[in-house]
C-alpha cells in the first residue's frame, strides 16, 4: 500500500514539473516571437524612414514595388524550395476573382503606408495607424449596415481623442503625409472586411497570403511605379554617392519586409489574441522610442500624451472585443438586427 502511494505521489509530482517545463518553454517560446516581431518590424520602418530621409530615395512606389519582389520571392522559397510551410492550393479562378481584389487593396494600402513615412514622422504614422481599428467598425456601419454594442464604439472614444490630440499638436504636421496615413487605415480596413467575404473557404497564414498576393501587387505597382517615379530614379542612380551600400540598404529593406511576415507566423502561433493586442500596441510605443532616438524628431508633452491615450485605448478595445467574442449578444441588441462583432483579425498585422 505504502508503495503504491509513493508511486502515486511519485508519477504526480513528475507530471506536475513536466507541465511547468512546458508552461516555462511556452511562455519563453511567446516572449522570444514577439521580441523578434518588434525587432523585424520596427527595423522595417526605421529602414524605410532612414531611404527616404538619409538617402534622399524619395520613392515609396519604387520602395514597396522592391518590398512586394523581395517578398514575393522569399514566400516561393520558404513554400517551394526550404517546404517549410505546405502551400494552401486556390483554384485559378478564384486567384483572380478572389487573390486579385484583395492584392489590389493591399498594395495601396503598403503604398499609403510608405508614402506617409516619406513625409511625417515614424512617431507619428504610427499613432495614426493605430486609428485603423475605429476606421474598421465605421466603414461596417456606414457601408455594411453592420451593428455593434455601446460597448465597441465607446472604446472607440479614447482611440479618436487621442488621435485628434497627436494631430493638433504635431510640430511636423504635414496635410499630405497624414491623408496617407489616414487613408491607409481605410485600406487596411477594407483589406480585412474584403478578407471576411472573399478568402473564406481558405485559412491562410501570412506566409501564403504573401506568396499569392505580392506577385499581383508587383505586377499592379510596377507600370506607375516606372511612369510616375523611373526618370526621379534614374537620376538618383547616376547622381547617389556611395551607391552600392544605399542599394543594398535598400533591398535589405525588402528582405526584412518579408522576414516581418514570416515572424508574425510565427507570433501567431505563440501567442494568445489578448497578449497578441497588448503586445501590438507595445510594439508602436517601441517603434516610437527607437525612431525618437535615431531621427530626433520633436515630440511635445502633449503630443506624446495623445501617443499614449491612443495606444491605452487600442490596448482596452481589444479586451473589449475579446469579452464580447466571449459572449457574443447583449440585451441591448434588437431583436431584429443581430450583434456584430468588427471583422478584425485577432492576429493579423502582416505588411509587406
Amino acid at each position: 500500500m505504502k508503495e503504491e502511494r509513493r508511486d502515486y505521489f511519485s508519477t504526480f509530482f513528475s507530471e506536475q514539473m513536466e507541465e511547468n517545463r512546458f508552461l516555462q518553454w511556452g511562455a519563453f517560446r511567446a516572449l522570444l516571437a514577439i521580441l523578434q516581431w518588434w525587432g523585424f518590424n520596427v527595423t522595417v520602418i526605421i529602414m524605410n524612414k532612414w531611404i527616404f530621409q538619409k538617402l534622399d530615395f524619395k520613392f515609396p512606389l519604387s520602395v514597396s514595388c522592391i518590398h512586394f519582389i523581395c517578398s514575393a520571392f522569399g514566400a516561393y522559397m520558404v513554400i517551394k524550395v526550404l517546404k517549410i510551410k505546405p502551400l494552401i492550393e486556390v483554384d485559378p479562378e478564384d486567384r483572380w476573382r478572389r487573390i486579385f481584389p484583395m492584392s489590389f487593396v493591399f498594395c495601396i494600402n503598403i503604398v499609403l503606408g510608405n508614402v506617409s513615412l516619406r513625409y511625417i514622422p515614424v512617431s507619428f504614422m504610427q499613432t495614426i495607424k493605430s486609428f485603423t481599428p475605429a476606421t474598421t467598425v465605421i466603414l461596417q456601419w456606414l457601408v455594411w449596415k453592420k451593428h455593434f454594442d455601446a460597448r465597441i464604439w465607446t472604446a472607440l472614444v479614447p482611440i479618436v481623442g487621442g488621435i485628434l490630440l497627436t494631430s493638433v499638436t504635431e510640430l511636423s504636421f504635414n496635410v499630405f503625409g497624414f491623408c496617407a496615413a489616414l487613408f491607409g487605415c481605410l485600406a487596411t480596413s477594407t483589406k480585412t472586411i474584403l478578407a471576411e467575404s472573399l478568402l473564406h473557404g481558405y485559412k491562410f497564414d501570412s506566409i501564403n497570403t504573401v506568396y499569392y498576393m505580392a506577385p499581383f501587387a508587383t505586377m499592379i505597382l510596377a507600370v506607375p511605379a516606372l511612369l510616375l517615379e523611373g526618370a526621379g530614379v534614374m537620376d538618383w542612380l547616376h547622381t547617389h554617392h556611395s551607391l552600392l551600400s544605399s542599394l543594398l540598404l535598400i533591398f535589405s529593406s525588402g528582405v526584412m519586409a518579408f522576414c516581418l511576415n514570416f515572424s508574425i507566423f510565427y507570433v501567431i502561433h505563440s501567442t494568445t489574441a489578448v497578449t497578441f493586442n497588448v503586445a501590438g500596441n507595445l510594439k508602436v510605443a517601441v517603434a516610437v522610442m527607437v525612431s525618437w532616438l535615431i531621427f530626433r524628431n520633436p515630440i511635445p508633452a502633449l503630443n506624446a500624451i495623445g501617443c499614449a491615450v491612443t495606444l491605452l485605448g487600442c490596448t482596452f478595445y481589444g479586451y473589449v472585443r475579446h469579452k464580447l467574442a466571449q459572449q457574443p449578444g447583449t440585451p441591448r441588441t434588437p431583436l431584429n438586427r443581430p450583434e456584430m462583432l468588427p471583422l478584425v483579425n485577432d492576429k493579423v498585422d502582416s505588411k509587406v
